[in-house]
């Protein structure tokens, strides 16, 4: 995350705002295009975290979500305002899973199984967005109210739109990418235990076993804590819902 220059926020808007602010002014001059990716939900979906937006809407008199949270827009104003100049346009990307397929998991990843994954993309112009901040926030709270239907009709036929779906294939350069770091990460290894000749002796072997086995146990531990379960419920506060911004739909 940190080579892939995520910002690392600490959900608390008074902490986080110069965060924010920092981080998207480096994108200005940054020598590539780039995307950001921003999750205004500012937590992962779960039933509960669903159950608990739905109570919260129906105190404020909003539209109850079926499918998303509410958005906590402080995080996506901010960077409304700090790139309108140099972004052109915001891509709204809702993400499904067809009934047919099972769900992606980090397990699934690593054992090499895959999963099909719907994705809904449209294009906002960003000189079509409005000037006013609070206008911005309402902006993405109406186009949560959007996806939400849009979500709806998966779930009820499967499919994002009448149009037929395009398939985007296995691109070429990431299996290269994958592939070359394999050989250079696994001839590194083949050469250190050459070297320590851990490998020419039961001892060696066995002490090479263990540790396999003890890295193996650990990465199961660190899988476990990815499912979205297990995340930090979302807490919002009586009066109005605590926004925060969020940098990096699962």
């Amino acid at each position: 995350m940190w080579f892939s220059e995520y910002l690392f926020l600490e959900r608390s808007w008074a902490k986080d705002e110069n965060t924010i602010k920092a981080g998207l002014q480096r994108l200005r001059d940054y020598p590539q295009p780039f995307w950001l990716a921003l999750f205004v939900e500012g937590t992962r979906f779960t039933q509960a975290k669903l159950v608990a937006a739905q109570e919260y809407a129906t105190s404020q008199g909003l539209p109850i979500p079926r499918n998303v949270l509410i958005p906590r827009t402080k995080g996506f104003v901010s960077a409304v305002s700090h790139m309108r100049s140099f972004v052109p346009a915001i891509y709204d990307i809702s993400v499904a899973i067809p009934k047919s397929s099972p769900s992606p998991t980090m397990l699934r990843l690593f054992k090499g199984q895959s999963s099909v994954v719907h994705i809904h993309i449209k294009r906002h112009l960003m000189k079509d967005l409005p000037e006013m901040d609070e206008a911005v926030a309402q902006w993405c709270k109406d186009l949560f109210v959007e996806k939400d239907k849009l979500l709806d009709k998966h779930i009820a036929e499967d499919t994002f739109s009448d149009q037929p779906l395009q398939d985007i294939g296995r691109p070429a350069k990431p299996l290269l990418v994958v592939c070359s770091w394999a050989c250079i990460v696994g001839y590194g290894a083949l050469k250190f235990l050459q070297q320590s000749s851990l490998l020419s002796s039961w001892r060696g072997i066995a002490l090479s076993a263990f540790i396999l086995a003890i890295v193996t146990f650990l990465m199961q531990i660190l899988i476990l804590f990815t499912q979205s379960e297990r995340s930090t419920p979302a807490k919002v506060a009586a009066g109005k819902p605590r926004m925060t911004g969020r940098v990096q739909q699962q």
